[in-house]
């Protein structure tokens, strides 16, 4: 007659936990969140066809509804200099820090420095 054998196993034993990602736009539900007049709606042209100088002072203000020139969610509200453009987009200078930062932005996520 075969006998049972009873092993105990630890509950963790073959399980792990699975990492928390870290996506591009991760924890930035509070950040890119539009107020509820702003949602749905498509930015103005006038703000698309914006034409930026060299030497200008921009604000970067994403727009999460256009993704495409989307500068990552660290620098949303910093103020940058425009450099040069780069096709549609434009090349901005800003400070993170102590260092300074060269970052690729479409004129939707720009606004001009009043």
């Amino acid at each position: 007659m075969a006998k049972l054998i009873y092993v105990e196993q630890s509950s963790t034993q073959g399980h792990y936990m699975v990492k928390a990602s870290r996506g591009n736009r991760a924890r930035s539900r509070s950040l890119l969140r539009k107020s509820v007049r702003e949602r749905g709606a498509v930015p103005p042209l006038s703000n698309l066809m914006k034409k930026y100088e060299k030497g200008e002072k921009v604000v970067i203000k994403i727009n999460s509804s256009i993704h495409k020139g989307m500068p990552h969610r660290r620098y949303q509200g910093l103020v940058g200099t425009v450099i040069g453009s780069r096709g549609k987009a434009y090349l901005v200078v800003t400070k993170l820090g102590k260092k300074e930062k060269m970052i690729i932005v479409r004129p939707e996520h720009l606004s001009p420095l009043r």
